[in-house]
């Protein structure tokens, strides 16, 4: 182990002021091997040099990289189904027939990661709703914090094994072209979403009114108040009959008087408790 304890409490600060992330002893390995990459691409002689060129001068290129090397991107197709069977069978008509009259529907992905959960959403969408997808004033977003991920999700590109978890050869043949060894989505999948960057512990950009918003598998990340943080922003643009999904692992437990939790097809979907009401 080369990183000193100073070393590591100056990174381990800086990644949960802009990640929100947090960083606890015994977390040194990780540290090293995601960042002395960072380190050798900046120019720099080893992770210590790295800090210290940091210390003294904050630039914001290797701060981004530095942050995005931390981040963790693990994602595959339709992952952990449930949460799909509950957008299909509940979640989605619910919303398709409230909004029915206004044909309008508004969805964020807030951790899009290399994009597998939003390319799924939207297969989703094409199979069972497709008028929705076609026809609707529909908007898809999907967000990420690293800059890397979001080309990614634009690119669209996937390898034999990422479109081997989770997706039937079916839905590969219908979604997917084959380009040498990997397979690339369609473009009217692709159009579907629309990709930006942004980070979920920094001033949001101005959102519209969302019906349905998936934050899942990163609040795990971070600390009860900056989940509380996130969460209250999520309430505020999310339509008072809207959905939230969160990862398999995560729970509201902390955001009672916020929240209400429903039971459906084996995951837990939550919806903003009623406001009270002003006098």
């Amino acid at each position: 182990m080369t990183i000193t304890a100073d070393d590591f409490a100056w990174v381990s600060n800086l990644v949960q002021q802009r990640a929100g992330i947090q960083l606890e002893p015994g977390k040194e390995y990780l540290v090293e091997s995601r960042l002395i990459p960072v380190a050798k691409r900046h120019g720099r002689s080893g992770l210590g040099d790295l800090v210290q060129l940091l210390r003294s001068y904050p630039d914001r290129e290797i701060v981004n990289d530095l942050i995005e090397a931390m981040t963790t991107n693990e994602t595959s197709f339709f992952r952990d189904v449930a949460p799909f069977e509950a957008l299909r069978k509940t979640i989605l008509p619910r919303l398709v027939q409230r909004r029915s009259a206004r044909r309008r529907l508004r969805i964020w992905c807030a951790a899009s990661s290399s994009g597998q959960e939003p390319y799924s959403l939207g297969i989703l969408l094409l199979e069972h709703f497709p008028e929705v997808a076609k026809s609707w004033d529909f908007r898809f977003l999907a967000t990420d914090l690293s800059r890397h991920m979001v080309q990614r999700c634009l690119l669209g590109e996937y390898t034999r094994f990422e479109v081997g978890r989770g997706l039937s050869p079916q839905l590969r043949e219908r979604y997917f072209e084959p380009r040498d060894n990997s397979f690339v989505v369609v473009e009217p999948l692709r159009r579907l979403v629309e990709f930006r960057t942004m980070n979920l512990c920094e001033p949001w950009p101005s959102m519209e009114a969302q019906d349905l918003v998936l934050v899942r598998n990163v609040m795990i990340y971070f600390d009860v108040p900056t989940k509380q943080r996130i969460l209250q922003q999520v309430r505020r643009i999310l339509q008072p009959d809207g959905f939230v999904l969160l990862g398999t692992a995560e729970s509201m437990s902390y955001m009672q008087n916020e929240f209400e939790r429903e039971a459906l097809e084996g995951t837990s979907v939550y919806s903003p408790t009623a406001l009270p009401k002003t006098k």
